[in-house]
C-alpha cells in the first residue's frame, strides 16, 4: 500500500542519515573524542561474569574515571567490547542489557571471555543502532500486509482507521466513568477512552493531568475488559512516570527493559528484578553455577592434549551445555509466569518487541507521548492491538529527525497529528491546567487550543508577589543588540547580559517581599546552544546571583518539555535589520517554552526581528494588551 511504502522510503533516508551521522562521529575519531561524544567508556573494569540465554557470557562493566560526561548506553543497544592492545582485532560484540549509573551488563556474542580481558585497559563502544531501524521497517512491511487482510480481522480495521481509509466506531451503552480525583474533561477523556472500539486520542496541552488522565483510564480498562494493557512511550523516562504511577495505584505492573530512572521502587517493577524473587529461580542459579563450574573445569585443559582428555572437554562442554539448556526452559517458565499474572506491561515503543514479550497481543495498546513519536516506531505496538489509544500534545515538540529530507517529506508529521485531522470525533481536549497563572496560559491557549484552556482556581492568579506582573516582554528594539552568528547558531551576548541584569532586580525584590516561602525555581531558557553557553557564561560571573545558582537551570527550549518551573525567562537571541528570525519560526517549540512558567513569565527579545512573524507580531500585541510591555530602555 502507498501509505507504507511512502514511510518506509521516509524511514529509509532517515536511518542513512543517521548512519552518515553517527560515522562521521566514529571514523577517525580517537577513544577520547568518542569519550566526549558519549558513544565510549574507557577505562572499563570488568565487575563480574556469568552464563545467560543461549550459552553466551553476561559481563558487568563500571566506568572508572570520566563518570560525569553523559553518554549514549541504552538497555538494547548493540555495543562492543574492546581492548586498547588492538582495538582493531581484540573486540568482541553484543547487547547492553542492564544500565545503571557507572555500570553496565553487556552480553557478548561469546562463551568466554576472551584472553585480552585480562591485560591492557579495556573499553566499550555504542555501536549504531540498526535494531530500532530494523524493528520499525518490519513494522511497517507487516502493516502493509495486514491492511490487505480481510476487513472483519479487529487489527486490519484499525490500520485502516489509523491510515484514514475508515471511520472508528463507539458503543453508545458504557457505563458513565466516575473517579472524584478527575475534573469533567478528564473524566470525558475516560469515558471515550472505555466508549472506543478502535480508537481514542487524549489531546493533553501543558499542565492539563494527562497523565493523571491516563492512569485512571488504564485502571479502568483493566477492570472493564480484565485483559492485559500494553503501555508504551517514546521515551524510557515516560514509561518509567506510568510505571510508577500505575503501580501506586495497586495495579500488578511488569516494566520490560530497562528505566532511565533508577529507583528501587522502579527496579522492583522490571522484568529482570520480578524474576530474580521468583521462587523458581532459586534452581535456575544453581544450576547455572554448576554449569560455570563444567566451564571452569573444561577450560583448565592445556592446548595440547591427548584423546582421551579431549574426549573429557567435550564431555563437559556437552553437560554445561545441557544445563544450561534447562536453565533457559526455567527461565521462560518463570518469564511466562510473570507475564501471566501482569495487568499492565509497560516499555518503550521498540521495547515492546522485546525477545520476552514479542509474541504478546492485547486488546489495548496506549502510546503516551505520542505527538514525540516517530510514526514507524507506533506501528510495532500498534500491530499488536484490536483498540488504541493515543495521548500526548502535537502543538508541543514534534520527533527529533536527522534527514532534513525526511523531515520535510513528512516523516515529522506523527500518528497523533494525522489521527486528530483526520477523526477529530475520537479527539477528547483536556481543558483544564493546574500549572500556570491565566495570563501566561492565554496566548498559548488562543493561538493552539482555540482559546479552550482555563485556569484552575487554585493556579489561576498565583504569582511572586501580590502586585507583581505574571508575563512581562522586554523589548530590545533600538537598543543595538545586534546577534553574532557562531558557528551554525546564533548568540546575543548584549540581550543575555540585560536578561540577568533584570534577573537580579528581581531577587532584589524577592529578598524585600519574601513572605517565608523558599526562593522561586527558575529556568532561563533560549532556542540556541551558543546562547546557552554565552547566558552560562555570563551568570557565573554576575556576583549578586552566585547566591542563587543552586535555583537557576540554563538550557534549551528541548530540554525542558515535560517540566515546570515558577519563573521562565526565554531569551529570543535573534536581531538583525532583514527579520529573519531563523527556526524560531518553529512555534511549537516557543509554545514549550512559553507554557513551563508556574507564576512569571519574561521574553527579552527584538520586536522590530520578531514583528515580522505574525506569531510574534500577535504576542507583542497581547502583552501590550495586558500593560506588559516594557522597553530595555529603562533598564539601561
Amino acid at each position: 500500500m502507498e501509505y507504507f511504502k511512502k514511510l518506509l522510503d521516509l524511514l529509509k533516508t532517515e536511518r542513512e542519515e543517521d548512519h552518515n551521522q553517527y560515522r562521521k562521529l566514529t571514523e577517525q575519531s580517537s577513544v577520547a573524542e568518542r569519550r566526549a561524544n558519549g558513544l565510549t567508556w574507557y577505562p572499563v573494569a570488568i565487575r563480574g561474569s556469568e552464563m545467560s540465554r543461549g550459552d553466551y557470557l553476561t559481563v558487568e562493566l563500571e566506568r572508572t574515571t570520566h563518570q560525569d560526561i553523559s553518554h549514549q548506553f541504552r538497555f538494547g543497544m548493540p555495543a562492543v567490547f574492546f581492548c586498547n592492545h588492538d582495538p582493531k582485532n581484540d573486540r568482541v560484540e553484543g547487547t547492553v542489557t542492564h544500565q545503571n549509573g557507572n555500570r553496565l551488563k553487556i552480553t557478548l556474542r561469546t562463551d568466554e571471555l576472551p584472553e585480552w580481558s585480562r591485560d591492557g585497559k579495556l573499553g566499550i563502544d555504542v555501536l549504531f543502532d540498526d535494531n530500532s531501524y530494523e524493528e520499525m521497517q518490519s513494522a511497517l512491511k507487516q502493516a502493509a500486509a495486514v491492511y490487505d487482510k480481510s476487513a472483519s480481522e479487529p487489527t486490519t480495521r484499525l490500520v485502516h482507521i489509523l491510515t484514514g481509509e475508515k471511520k472508528p466506531t463507539f458503543q453508545e451503552q458504557v457505563p458513565y466513568f466516575s473517579a472524584p480525583k478527575l475534573n469533567s474533561s478528564q473524566q470525558s477523556a475516560v469515558h471515550k477512552i472505555l466508549s472506543a472500539n478502535e480508537l481514542a486520542i487524549v489531546h493533553g496541552p501543558p499542565g492539563t493531568g494527562k497523565t493523571t488522565t491516563l492512569v485512571q483510564a488504564i485502571k479502568a480498562l483493566v477492570k472493564a475488559e480484565n485483559q492485559k494493557v500494553l503501555v508504551v512511550a517514546p521515551s524510557n523516562t515516560a514509561v518509567d512516570l506510568l510505571s510508577e504511577k500505575l503501580h501506586e495505584e495497586g495495579l500488578n505492573v511488569l516494566r520490560v527493559g530497562n528505566p532511565a530512572r533508577v529507583t528501587e521502587r522502579l527496579m522492583a517493577l522490571t522484568l529482570d528484578s520480578k524474576m530474580a524473587e521468583h521462587p523458581q529461580m532459586k534452581e535456575a542459579k544453581r544450576l547455572k553455577k554448576q554449569a560455570q563450574e563444567f566451564k571452569g573445569m573444561a577450560h583448565k585443559y592445556k592446548r595440547n592434549f591427548g584423546k582421551s582428555e579431549r574426549d573429557q572437554r567435550k564431555l563437559l562442554f556437552d553437560e554445561a551445555h545441557k544445563i544450561m539448556k534447562e536453565v533457559g526452559n526455567t527461565e521462560q517458565y518463570i518469564i511466562d509466569d510473570l507475564l501471566v499474572k501482569a495487568q499492565v506491561v509497560t516499555a518503550t515503543l521498540v521495547g515492546s518487541n522485546h525477545y520476552t514479550v514479542r509474541e504478546l497481543r492485547y486488546h489495548t495498546v496506549v502510546i503516551d507521548e505520542a505527538g514525540q513519536a516517530l510514526e514507524p516506531a507506533c506501528w510495532i505496538p500498534v500491530l499488536k492491538a484490536q483498540k488504541v489509544i493515543l495521548a500526548g500534545d502535537h502543538c508541543q515538540l514534534s520527533p527529533t529527525i536527522k534527514s532534513d529530507v525526511a523531515a520535510k517529506n513528512g516523516l515529522n508529521t506523527t500518528l497523533l497529528e494525522k489521527c486528530v485531522n483526520t477523526h477529530p470525533e475520537a479527539v477528547t481536549l483536556l481543558e483544564e491546567q493546574y500549572r500556570m497563572n491565566e495570563q501566561i496560559m492565554g496566548y498559548s491557549s488562543q493561538i493552539f487550543y482555540h482559546n479552550k484552556l482555563k485556569a484552575h482556581a487554585s493556579v489561576a492568579q498565583r504569582r511572586l508577589f501580590a502586585d507583581d506582573k505574571p508575563v512581562l516582554f522586554i523589548d530590545t528594539a533600538g537598543c543595538g543588540f545586534e546577534e553574532k552568528l557562531e558557528g551554525t547558531s546564533s548568540t546575543n551576548p548584549e540581550e543575555a547580559a540585560l536578561l540577568l541584569k533584570h534577573l537580579v532586580m528581581l531577587t532584589a525584590e524577592w529578598e524585600t517581599q519574601k513572605t517565608g516561602e523558599t526562593f522561586p525555581s527558575i529556568a532561563v531558557i533560549a532556542p540556541y546552544k551558543q546562547q546557552i553557553q554565552v547566558l552560562s557564561e555570563q551568570l557565573s560571573h554576575v556576583p549578586e546571583l552566585q547566591p542563587y545558582l543552586a535555583h537557576i537551570a540554563v538550557n534549551t527550549v528541548d530540554s525542558f518539555q515535560g517540566q515546570e518551573r515558577d519563573v521562565v525567562y526565554i531569551s529570543m537571541t535573534r536581531s538583525n535589520s532583514e527579520g529573519i528570525i531563523g527556526f524560531l519560526a518553529d512555534i511549537r517549540r516557543m509554545n514549550v517554552a512559553m507554557t513551563r512558567a508556574r507564576k512569571k513569565l519574561v521574553v527579552v527579545g527584538d520586536s522590530a526581528t520578531l514583528a515580522q512573524f505574525p506569531f510574534y507580531a500577535d504576542f507583542i500585541t497581547y502583552v501590550e494588551g495586558l500593560d506588559a510591555y516594557q522597553s530595555a530602555w529603562e533598564l539601561m
